[in-house]
């Protein structure tokens, strides 16, 4: 019986994935977007290599009971339609290492380029200074960016806030797993209702999905808690209710250079119907310009109070 290396079984896996792919029956998107490296991901986590180092045990050889086990990984993707982060509970997010589980969505935010200082992304830097040392992490999930801003301001005091007990739980495992329970502190709040604030900073993933979107997603992005996706009709539901709350309260929720920064995904035509007096920055990221926004807490004073 021939030997077959690593390399060779990603080989294998990357052709069935491509085919299940190009047949409709697979979608990519959570932390991969081609057949290749997801690929490379289910091997490496099934034989308990770490999957940044596939270049190094490439040909190494594999052993008929792990070729097996690593089918049967691939099996189960295709045939179940869970993302790969949920069969091996792991994503990463700009390098970082995060427990996930279905109690919270697979995290891949813009705003983590932000952060990290992604080379294609804007320079948050300009609109924060010495004296940002409050942020909240708002709809934190898994609380990927809470931790990465952590990470990456060690003098700031983070807040990670989220709605779902659930979604905490998981958030509180990977507090611990970067050891960071001391530096960010979670809070189960129903938008801005529990939060400390003022804030410098508020960071800000929300459900955006519209409903047409929302009925056309594919089963792997369905795997995801609904609401963690969905927000009415033109998915700006939580978007007016936390715009609404920041200018109703300003100083309450914002200091006053503070600055929000938002994500909308593919909404940014739902967001200038919804929002179409309010002054915002639209910020660079590896995907153009349109996911990202930043509105200034001077932005928010002097912003339309009525929404459309």
């Amino acid at each position: 019986m021939n030997v077959l290396t690593i390399s060779q079984l990603v080989s294998q896996c990357e052709n069935r994935l491509d085919e299940a792919a190009k047949s409709g029956n697979i979608v990519f998107g959570h932390g991969t977007t081609n057949a290749h490296d997801e690929a490379i991901w289910l091997v490496l986590w099934s034989l308990g290599l770490p999957i940044d180092k596939f270049d190094n045990v490439a040909l190494l050889e594999v052993s008929q009971a792990d070729a097996l086990k690593t089918s049967q990984l691939i099996s189960e993707r295709i045939n179940t339609r869970r993302p790969t982060a949920y069969l091996t509970n792991e994503a990463w997010l700009q390098g970082v290492s995060f427990y996930v589980d279905e109690r919270s969505i697979v995290p891949r935010s813009f705003i983590a380029e932000l952060i990290v200082g992604h080379p294609l992304a804007s320079n948050l830097d300009e609109w924060l200074s010495e004296d940002t040392l409050n942020v909240l992490d708002l709809c934190t999930g898994n609380g990927s960016l809470a931790v990465l801003s952590a990470m990456a301001w060690p003098e700031v005091v983070v807040d990670a806030a989220d709605w779902c007990d659930e979604a905490l739980a998981v958030a509180s495992i990977n507090l611990a797993k970067h050891d960071l329970q001391n530096r960010i502190t979670l809070i189960k709040s129903d938008g801005l209702s529990q939060v400390r604030g003022p804030y410098d900073l508020i960071l800000c993933n929300p459900p955006y999905v519209n409903a047409k979107s929302m009925a056309d997603l594919p089963a792997e992005y369905l795997a995801e808690p609904r609401l963690a996706l969905a927000s009415g009709a033109d998915g700006m539901d939580f978007c007016r209710q936390l715009i609404h709350a920041i200018q109703a309260q300003p100083g309450r929720y914002l200091s006053d250079n503070g600055v929000l920064v938002l994500e909308i995904g593919h909404e940014r035509n739902h967001f200038e119907l919804a929002f179409p007096q309010l002054p915002v920055v639209w910020l660079e990221t590896s995907a153009g310009v349109g996911p990202l926004l930043l509105i200034t807490r001077e932005a928010l004073d002097l912003g339309e109070h009525v929404y459309s």
